[in-house]
């Protein structure tokens, strides 16, 4: 009898599709490549997501972002994903919390429940928060570094941040990283170089930079953050 994982149970077995329908995945970011991660995560079966994510869709997330449309636009991202998730697998559970995740914040939230963590977060600090508090709960983490300002999805790769070349976010995660005896972490990464035009970029309405992106480099990542977290998950490497 088919149902919504028949093709899945084709490729990875029963017994796996039943073991991700019982594990919890936290997606700190759910814009450009978040986005992305959390709806292939939900139809792969994940049985839980939690989203973190504190921004409104805007007019300019719609050129690349997969829950922006012009129906969508000045509504809570979390609220409008969690909608379009229940409308593609009605069984999953989302926990939505409306927040940019920060010092200030941070303790309310215990890692510890959740099988694994996607940080598609676009802010340094914030980044850097979450790996030091998923390291320290002993939690599973893969982060997405730098994707704007790029093209070429050929480029994109998953390593250990140690192996990283021609990505100036990456660079800073090492050093910073580093610095908090912090010496593996997950990533998705691509070694293309910035295109020049890109370095223009436009405030957000909080104050952060909003680097020059399309939907290329941003989806697939998001695809490559997902494939891995199925794949550790199952224990498929």
């Amino acid at each position: 009898m088919e149902d919504m994982f028949s093709r899945s149970k084709m490729l990875i077995g029963e017994a796996q599709v039943e073991l991700l329908a019982n594990k919890k995945v936290a997606v700190f970011g759910i814009g450009g490549v978040g986005g992305f991660t959390m709806e292939a995560l939900c139809r792969s079966g994940i049985g839980t997501l939690a989203l973190f994510d504190s921004d409104v869709v805007s007019v300019s997330n719609l050129n690349r972002q997969i829950i922006a449309t012009n129906n969508s636009v000045g509504k809570d991202k979390v609220s409008v994903a969690k909608q379009r998730l229940l409308s593609i697998n009605p069984n999953i559970r989302v926990d939505c919390y409306n927040v940019f995740y920060s010092m200030e914040n941070a303790n309310q939230f215990d890692l510890i429940n959740y099988d694994y963590i996607v940080d598609a977060i676009d802010s340094v600090s914030s980044k850097i928060l979450l790996i030091e508090n998923a390291k320290k709960s002993g939690v599973p983490i893969i982060s997405c570094m730098g994707t704007g300002g790029k093209m070429d999805i050929s480029r994109l790769k998953v390593a250990d941040i140690s192996k990283t070349s021609g990505c100036p976010l990456a660079r800073v995660m090492r050093r910073e990283l580093r610095a908090r005896n912090i010496q593996d972490l997950k990533v998705v990464y691509s070694d293309e170089e910035m295109i020049t035009n890109s370095q223009i970029e436009s405030a957000k309405a909080d104050g952060r930079r909003a680097p020059a992106s399309m939907i290329f480099v941003p989806a697939v990542a998001g695809l490559m953050l997902a494939n891995q977290v199925v794949k550790d998950l199952i224990g498929l490497n």
